[in-house]
Formats: C-alpha cells, structure tokens, sequence
C-alpha cells in the first residue's frame, strides 16, 4: 500500500521525508536538496502536500509544494506524481515539478518557471 509517511530519496539525491500524514490525505514535512556545486549551504525546507486515499485507490496520485527557505532562493517548487506498488512490494512515486523565481516584471515573466 502506498502511504508518503516516512522518508524518500530520488535518483539525484534529493529527500523527502513526510512527517504528518492525516486521515483526510493531507500532509507535511520537509525536502532537502540533493548535492549542490559550490560552498553554498544546503537547507531544509518546509513542505505541504495531499496523496489520494490509498485504501480506495492501490496506486494513488498525490502532489506536493516546497516552500523554499528565503536564505536559499525566491523560488517555490511544486511536485505532482503517483506512486506504485512494485512485483516486490517496494513503494516507488513518479513525479514531475515545475519551480518558479519570483519575477522582476511582466517582461520577465517568460523566464520565470522551469
């Protein structure tokens, strides 16, 4: 069954770890980034999400949205996936993201979400 409690890593070494997950399918936690280049420093940051009953749906979808911490960027990231149930048992989300900076006006706005 596929319940987002608990901790994730992604193939780039980011991880997720959802703390809170309610009975209505809300959840909470945090992301931390995986390896950045540079002497930056890497910080947790705050998320908010919902998954779609899994007692009702064996393989549900769910989305998420990270709150970037202000010291690391003007930027918001949102996250919308599925996860599976593997032949093995083994719990695996698929999902997409797309972030957006903050823009510096309407001209600028092209730029802004990747």
């Amino acid at each position: 069954q596929c319940l987002l409690s608990g901790s994730w890593r992604s193939d780039t070494g980011c991880r997720m770890v959802v703390s809170i997950l309610g009975k209505d399918g809300r959840f909470s936690g945090s992301y931390l980034p995986g390896p950045v280049t540079g002497d930056s420093e890497i910080l947790t940051s705050p998320l908010e999400g919902s998954q779609q009953d899994a007692g009702l749906v064996p393989q549900p979808t769910f989305s998420f949205t990270v709150h970037w911490q202000p010291q690391v960027t003007d930027q918001t990231t949102v996250f919308l996936g599925q996860c599976y149930v593997g032949t093995n048992g083994e719990e695996i989300l698929h999902a997409l993201w797309l972030m957006r900076e903050a823009a510096e006006s309407p001209t600028e706005d092209w730029k802004a979400t990747r």
